[in-house]
């Protein structure tokens, strides 16, 4: 497949290929299974529940044979445990009661696929029937009937990435909407996954037999009024990660990407993880080299579990093929921010955090080229003056010129190789840089470019071809090197985020990728070294330091 391009390659090349190969493809990052809920110890001495108890049980028994009349059942088990609720709404067991027969009810419309959101659905039950419909929604694109709802009970959650489970206790039935159809290119709805998971949370309100269900973001509501009571709304915040990582697997691109940046073209976007609320403070996530937006999953996890944060932040990520070199990819980052700008005008000040070379790529969003300061640098000459074609001349106009963005309001760095990674100029990185394969409108414009440049700066790596990524990260690379001279706009704070791999000893310490020398800047808002690898976005201390500093912001 994508290594037999590679195969006339060296020896040590094809090796290397297939261990990276090897790797990419190692067990899931997070693991769903399937498991049967039980309602557990039952407790008959309130009449409302011994009747909600029984209901539930009885209905447990037709879920298979007779869908709609246990649907009835556990309508009539919700409606009986809501009226103790009603009575003591701090009684624990009315509302498990509740909530699993709620849930129960959202297991059989699925299983035998019912469908109450387009037409109401009339079920049998003791007395005559219920009527089963949903209330209309604020959001006039959430359309229960285009997603299918899955308990969040049902579902046994394991993974390095989605551990510790982060749920809410509360009032209704914790769901995972999984959208039925995936999205086309063509047709996708701006800053939205091809496949939607998202949390929900519903809630049955009954009058007579007639049964309204009101579906929430658990994100946005934290309560929930029920029979005249507010109580905390039911949530479950990670198993829709957990269930789209198992089921996507995007982390398994991070290699072709790194490989064949130019395929994987169309996967340069901002993805939204929740609902847009202009109320909210956008915090956009950066991936590093050879990862994706999943290696995130562990800090949007530990994150959403803090109602403060969840009050105050809606969670983004930038997505691309990380071998592309590192101006090009922010130059899609700056498109991508124009495009939330139309599309989202009213939105907050976005809060930047970047991990490797995604820090390098955020530095870039509050970092000002002085005019044609870094294009003078490879050309010694003017963008008019330099012999390029007027299309290539405008590709790297847009990717060598640049201004602050006005958006951003903070940046976190984590892991960052401000000043490069030795890695990246050693033999690993030199057989890595040689096994990308740029798309072709790379290879004529590096052509052009290398025409065009200069050569004769004994201080730099001279270019033998167009730079990818690994060769961008290298500390004597040209753009590390001028990048390290551009003005950081004043008054927007930044933050370090440094691993030392539990040694202790920084400054002379390093997280096995990036050195601490390459990953201090002196005039950081905040410094925090932690005991991590190169991986410190998901150290618990570092996922706590990025915690600490949203809720400083939030304050602020």
């Amino acid at each position: 497949m994508f290594m037999l391009p590679f195969m006339r390659s060296s020896r040590i090349r094809v090796f290397l290929i297939a261990a990276l190969v090897t790797l990419s493809g190692c067990a899931p990052l997070a693991k769903v299974s399937e498991t049967k809920p039980r309602l557990g110890a039952q407790h008959g001495t309130i009449p409302e529940l011994r009747r909600a108890e029984q209901a539930i049980a009885d209905g447990e028994k037709l879920e298979r044979s007779d869908p709609s009349k246990a649907i009835g059942l556990y309508l009539s088990g919700a409606n009986a445990a809501l009226t103790e609720l009603r009575r003591n709404r701090n009684d624990r067991l009315a509302l498990r009661d509740y909530d699993f027969a709620l849930s129960r009810v959202f297991a059989v419309i699925r299983d035998a696929h019912l469908d109450p959101w387009t037409h109401p659905l009339h079920v049998p039950a003791l007395g005559g029937e219920y009527v089963l419909t949903d209330r209309p929604h604020a959001n006039p694109l959430w359309k229960p009937q285009d997603y299918d709802l899955i308990p969040a009970d049902e579902l046994d959650v394991s993974g390095k990435y989605v551990l510790p489970r982060i749920t809410r206790q509360g009032a209704g039935a914790a769901l995972i909407a999984v959208r039925r159809d995936q999205f086309a290119a063509g047709t996708r709805q701006r800053f939205l996954a091809a496949r939607i998971y998202f949390g929900v949370t519903a809630v049955a309100h009954f009058s007579g037999h007639r049964c309204e269900i009101e579906f929430l973001d658990p994100l946005a509501a934290e309560t929930v009024n029920i029979s005249g009571h507010t109580l905390p709304s039911a949530a479950d915040f990670t198993a829709p990660v957990a269930l789209g990582l198992s089921r996507e697997r995007p982390d398994r691109l991070g290699l072709r990407r790194l490989l064949l940046p130019g395929k994987y073209a169309d996967t340069a976007r901002l993805t939204r993880l929740q609902p847009y609320d202009s109320k909210k403070i956008p915090v956009l996530f950066v991936h590093g080299l050879q990862d994706t937006p999943a290696s995130w999953a562990p800090m949007v996890n530990a994150l959403r579990g803090d109602p403060i944060l969840r009050r105050n932040y809606q969670f983004w990520v930038f997505s691309y093929p990380s071998g592309y070199p590192v101006p090009y990819s922010a130059m899609l980052l700056r498109r991508e921010l124009d495009a939330l700008n139309k599309v989202f005008p009213d939105h907050r000040p976005i809060v930047l955090v970047g991990h490797s070379m995604g820090g390098i790529i955020s530095r870039l969003m509050i970092s000002d080229s002085g005019g044609d300061k870094i294009w003078r640098t490879y050309f010694n000459k003017s963008p008019e003056q330099t012999a390029v074609s007027p299309k290539n001349r405008e590709l790297l106009t847009e990717t060598l010129i640049f201004k602050p963005r006005p958006e951003v309001a903070r940046v976190i760095f984590i892991s960052t190789p401000h000043r490069g990674s030795i890695i990246a100029s050693n033999w690993v990185g030199r057989i890595g840089s040689s096994i990308i394969r740029m798309p072709i409108q790379f290879v004529t414009l590096g052509k052009e470019a290398l025409l065009a440049s200069v050569q004769d700066d004994p201080t730099v790596m001279r270019m033998k071809r167009m730079p990818n990524s690994i060769d961008t990260l290298s500390p004597n690379n040209r753009f590390v090197k001028i990048m390290n001279t551009l003005p950081i706009e004043k008054g927007i704070p930044y933050h370090s985020i440094i691993g030392d791999r539990g040694r202790g000893d920084t400054p002379n310490s390093s997280d096995g990728v990036v050195a601490y020398w390459s990953s201090h800047l002196n005039d950081a808002k905040s410094e925090r070294i932690v005991p991590s690898k190169h991986g410190a976005h998901q150290n618990p201390q570092g996922i706590a330091e990025v915690s600490r500093i949203l809720k400083e912001h939030a304050e602020r």
